[in-house]
């Protein structure tokens, strides 16, 4: 088996279980009636940005395999977060509440950035 087809074969899989979380965290988060805005998302989103940052962290400093790097990068975090998800509830948002979208598109864009430079930071820190 080719080490390309093996890439797609791990992004498939990791794919496969970050999208399976996502729906049931988000599921979750949306059971606990907190209103309108999707906590939900916002919560896979940064928390997909804290983990990869660690992730990068960790990659940056040893050797781990093309495959296992392609199933939880592209894969599994690919999944788990969402533009597109956080794109269509921002668009909506607009047409009910002007806050609310603009919380919702700071929050997420600010949230995750943030989230990507602690999750590094730890990793490096505990990586030491």
């Amino acid at each position: 088996m080719s080490l390309n087809f093996q890439i797609a074969i791990a992004v498939g899989f990791g794919g496969a279980f970050g999208s399976i979380l996502r729906f049931y965290a988000v599921d979750y988060v949306h059971k606990m009636e907190l209103g309108n805005f999707p906590f939900g998302i916002l919560l896979v989103n940064i928390f997909g940005s804290f983990l990869i940052g660690i992730l990068y962290a960790y990659f940056s400093t040893h050797d781990v395999s093309t495959i296992l790097k392609a199933f939880l990068i592209a894969g599994f975090l690919g999944g788990l977060t969402t533009f597109s998800t956080f794109a269509l509830d921002s668009y909506l948002l607009f047409n009910s509440s002007l806050n609310y979208a603009i919380l919702n598109i700071l929050s997420n864009l600010i949230g995750s950035i943030f989230f990507v430079l602690i999750g590094f930071k730890l990793a490096i820190f505990f990586i030491k």
